[in-house]
């Protein structure tokens, strides 16, 4: 499952070696000064939009990679209907302008997020 590392001025997204073959992407960094808004879906599949290019997906079970929409991109790391955080960025500040993932503990790593970037 990915995992969300906060550090002092970045977010981690951590993707395993085989998340890293879903996806085509490897583990990435982002600025936590990119970071709008942060909150927990109920169901990851409800915050993805676009369409997927390049990864792997399987509705309703995997959705993996780089989603496309209105000229900007989004990065999913889902698995199944489970809960997940979802990140709002400033695109223009990161090379994402979302990040959904589900994850162990969402509302864990939503609070490390807020805590991160609210000062």
């Amino acid at each position: 499952m990915v995992a969300l590392e906060v550090g002092t001025t970045s977010l981690t997204v951590r993707l395993s070696a085989w998340e890293s073959g879903l996806a085509l992407h490897r583990s990435f960094d982002v600025p936590l000064h990119a970071v709008r808004d942060v909150a927990r879906a109920e169901d990851a599949w409800t915050a993805l939009r676009g369409i997927r290019a390049p990864g792997t997906g399987w509705p309703g079970l995997i959705a993996y990679g780089t989603f496309r929409h209105s000229g900007l991109r989004d990065f999913a790391a889902v698995w199944k209907h489970r809960p997940a955080v979802v990140v709002d960025l400033d695109p223009t500040g990161a090379s994402y302008a979302r990040i959904i993932a589900t994850v162990a503990d969402p509302e864990m790593d939503v609070a490390a997020i807020r805590r991160a970037t609210s000062g």
